[in-house]
């Protein structure tokens, strides 16, 4: 009997502290990474799978130092990325990331339009909608009310590994795919270089790093529950990852072996899934780029918040009233509403920065890891919990082949 109280207790406190860590890795499944995936499995098949091994495995490395760093200082990333280099790189990231996340949200809402037209609504109707639900959402709630909203939202991602099964694979090639490295004539490619960047960036991307940390500060979790953290870090990445496997192997049994090879965004997908896979497989990736648009168009606007509120100093969080974070709400609110009324203009060139955004997420990432590993090893600011050989060694070399990759990839363009 005592053994089952002590997994009860375990089993109590994960799920006091899970959250950060699960809702950031798979909220970066959103429309932009749905659609990288999609084009990943439709342009090249099976062959880009094994990407998502080295993936996972810096994914759970770089979230775990986010994640710690917030539960040993107690701040966010903005915040000890001011206090320890100064304002001016503080605000030269801010404006990179801003930037950044801003492609980011136009495509979430991009995504949540997109997916509606799938059932006849039109995106003059779904976008307001949406946008109005998301800043009512966040606005009007407490964290604990919109990170219990997220956590049920994270888990509709199981659409899309149905999708891939409805759309009968071959597990073998999959499955070798995975454990195969590419050959130098892939790496000579500017296209496979350029997918490779986009679905690094896609699954691993910089506004992640500042959200965590600032979830984990805002949700009180503290060094004491590092082990409890860490599995949330681990669970969350390991899910995240799968997903996105699922969804290259569902467009490379489908739209490559069909030899179409271009789509033209995630919706298309879709479509392109009815005929090859069946009504309910196109209906489930339909659905599921609905929710990570929505959850996304949800959480981006939020980290940016975070971030710029954090590298100024002034008040934020999800707990805090409007008269009390002014500028974090205001922010929070602009970009939604820029961001949802740039997708109802007509013939904007959306695709171009939906890809764009991701690859800039990629190119943008050694940066952030950079300034991430120099505040990991500070002892005097992580004590007994700075960074292992191991983790210094997944992150280091994260970075420099991200800056190898983006080198080459701008030399051969």
């Amino acid at each position: 009997m005592r053994w089952l109280k002590l997994w009860k207790l375990r089993i109590l406190l994960f799920f006091a502290v899970v959250g950060p860590g699960f809702i950031t890795a798979n909220v970066d499944n959103d429309a932009g990474g749905i659609y990288t995936y999609s084009f990943a499995g439709a342009q090249f098949g099976y062959a880009l799978l094994w990407t998502m091994v080295p993936i996972m495995i810096a994914l759970i490395v770089i979230q775990e130092m986010c994640a710690r760093m917030g539960a040993v200082t107690g701040k966010g990333l903005s915040d000890l990325i001011r206090e320890e280099f100064g304002l001016r790189i503080t605000f030269l990231m801010m404006v990179a990331l801003v930037a950044t996340n801003f492609g980011n949200v136009m495509a979430e809402f991009a995504g949540v339009a997109s997916s509606l037209e799938l059932f006849g609504i039109s995106k003059y109707i779904s976008v307001p909608i949406s946008a109005l639900l998301v800043w009512l959402l966040v606005v009007k709630g407490t964290y604990k009310s919109v990170e219990k909203i997220f956590l049920v939202a994270s888990f509709f991602y199981i659409a899309y590994i149905v999708a891939a099964v409805l759309a009968r694979p071959s597990w073998t090639q999959a499955a070798l795919a995975s454990v195969t490295l590419p050959s130098l004539a892939d790496l000579r490619n500017s296209a496979y270089l350029y997918m490779m960047i986009g679905m690094i960036g896609a699954t691993i991307a910089p506004w992640m790093q500042f959200y965590l940390q600032a979830s984990v500060v805002e949700k009180g979790v503290t060094a004491k529950q590092m082990g409890t953290l860490q599995l949330d870090v681990i669970t969350g990445a390991i899910f995240a990852t799968i997903v996105a496997a699922f969804i290259v192997i569902a467009c490379a049994a489908t739209i490559y072996m069909a030899g179409h090879r271009t789509i033209h965004d995630a919706t298309d997908a879709a479509v392109a899934l009815r005929p090859l896979a069946g009504e309910l497989a196109a209906i489930l990736f339909g659905f599921g780029l609905f929710i990570a648009s929505l959850f996304a168009a949800s959480i981006l606007p939020l980290s940016t918040a975070y971030t710029v509120c954090e590298g100024l100093g002034l008040e934020a969080g999800v707990n805090k009233k409007f008269s009390e974070a002014p500028f974090f709400y205001w922010l929070y609110t602009s970009l939604i509403a820029a961001g949802g009324g740039v997708i109802l203009m007509p013939n904007f060139p959306l695709l171009k920065i939906t890809v764009l955004s991701q690859v800039i997420n990629g190119l943008l990432l050694p940066f952030v890891l950079i300034f991430m590993l120099l505040l990991a090893n500070k002892r005097e600011l992580m004590g007994k919990h700075v960074n292992s050989r191991f983790y210094n060694l997944v992150a280091g070399v994260t970075a420099a082949v991200m800056i190898v990759l983006s080198a080459v990839w701008i030399y051969m363009t």
